[in-house]
């Protein structure tokens, strides 16, 4: 049964079809999925959930395809960690990490969202899919639409890592290197869209798209007894996955699953070389001013926002805030992590954790409350920002006594480390 009720506008509220459309005709305001809720109120319940496989699609409702999932059977349910060696270092009573670096298939929160839209796409018939893309997206949509059989076109910056750039060709899908940043591939990309006719994840497609992210919030607040956190940060490139998470805990909330939401606060990180919507936020700016971006986390690396407006109005509305970090706080973040939790986060998760430690040193974010930390990719994708970074291994003979000799050297200079 389908319980999508239709597309409805998110400025004008004007409704739509079902179908690829993406922007109201009349004021020009993005398209979101409406649900028939009074009808999900009767059916789902938290037992129902509970009894469901352990993957995205226990939210099945709540997400917007009509039949069964066709793509991505797997994707989800990523583990939510209690990080008490982070937490110790931070100085914070009760921190989690919501991992997504270990999402199927790709390691990234993106098969979220990509399997709901190539879910839909097949839904409405297209036969070609692709994406305009800073990496994740395009590791996604190359392997999801290899695992169902689909031709895909995947376009790119042409400096992004190579790590990423591999990671979308073993899939054989057909990827076109733009030379520009992603806002000029997003708009040649749209261009594609309309004289091609495919079903681009994240333009025609996006109204569904976009609705996979909730599952990242529903899985949150299950993973916490249904409960929500007091304070969850974010990253932000286009900006749709921190306004989903909100989504997801409101609808939660309405369905009665979950109560409280009045407390969490919900906080938004960029890097500072990228940060149009904390600039927005710190200056109380309704405007997004689009910039050039400049840093190492390529992977938020949008300079014009498609849901600037709204994660900055999410923050807003959660009493929360926003804040950047500097490519050099971004690799010491990304070392901490790994070396207290064992996590290898991409540079995105550097730039969460980065700005995490900053809203505490600010006293933004209580130690005495829970706090969750969003990580969307894994540190695999982008081995390049730690060349130079890391301390090399020592080179030893095949020698006992050089080991010993080596073994004392070592202890003399954590010793002195103190």
């Amino acid at each position: 049964m389908s319980y999508i009720k239709a597309l409805k506008c998110r400025e004008c509220g004007r409704e739509y079809p079902k179908e690829a459309l993406h922007v109201c005709e009349y004021c020009f305001g993005p398209l979101e999925v409406a649900y028939k809720y009074d009808e999900i109120k009767k059916s789902l319940t938290k037992e129902a959930i509970t009894r469901r496989p352990a993957n995205m699609w226990r939210y099945r409702e709540l997400l917007p395809i009509e039949g069964d999932p066709t793509v991505g059977a797997q994707v989800g349910f990523t583990p939510l960690i209690r990080a008490r060696n982070l937490a110790d270092s931070l100085g914070v009573k009760e921190l989690y990490i919501k991992n997504d670096a270990v999402n199927y298939p790709t390691l990234s929160f993106k098969d979220r969202v990509v399997s709901v839209a190539i879910s839909r796409a097949r839904e409405m018939g297209f036969k070609v899919v692709a994406c305009a893309s800073t990496g994740n997206l395009a590791n996604s949509v190359a392997a999801n639409a290899a695992a169902c059989g689909m031709e895909s076109y995947v376009f790119i910056p042409f400096d992004l890592e190579q790590t990423k750039i591999l990671g979308t060709l073993v899939y054989g899908s057909k990827v076109v290197s733009i030379q520009g940043t992603y806002d000029e591939v997003n708009r040649l990309s749209s261009e594609i869209a309309g004289k091609y006719g495919w079903a681009f994840v994240n333009i025609n497609i996006r109204p569904y798209y976009a609705e996979g992210s909730k599952s990242f919030g529903f899985e949150i607040a299950e993973q916490l007894r249904w409960k929500l956190p007091r304070h969850i940060v974010v990253p932000m490139a286009g900006g749709s996955l921190i306004t989903k998470i909100w989504k997801a805990f409101k609808e939660f909330e309405m369905l009665g699953f979950v109560e409280g939401i009045e407390k969490t606060r919900v906080y938004g990180a960029q890097a500072a070389g990228c940060a149009p919507i904390v600039t927005a936020v710190k200056t109380g700016s309704e405007l997004i001013k689009p910039v050039r971006p400049n840093t190492i986390a390529k992977s938020l690396a949008i300079g014009n926002p498609a849901d600037g407006y709204y994660s900055a109005k999410v923050i807003r509305e959660s009493n929360g805030w926003a804040e950047d970090s500097t490519d050099e706080e971004i690799i010491d973040a990304m070392k901490l992590l790994a070396e207290t939790e064992g996590v290898f986060a991409e540079t995105a998760g550097g730039v969460t954790l980065a700005v995490t430690k900053k809203l505490i040193a600010q006293g933004r974010i209580p130690v005495d409350e829970s706090i969750v930390i969003s990580i969307t990719g894994n540190g695999l994708k982008t081995q390049e920002a730690l060349q130079g970074r890391l301390v090399l291994p020592p080179v030893i003979n095949a020698s006992l006594k050089e080991f010993d000799g080596l073994v004392k050297s070592l202890e003399k200079k954590y010793a002195a480390r103190g």
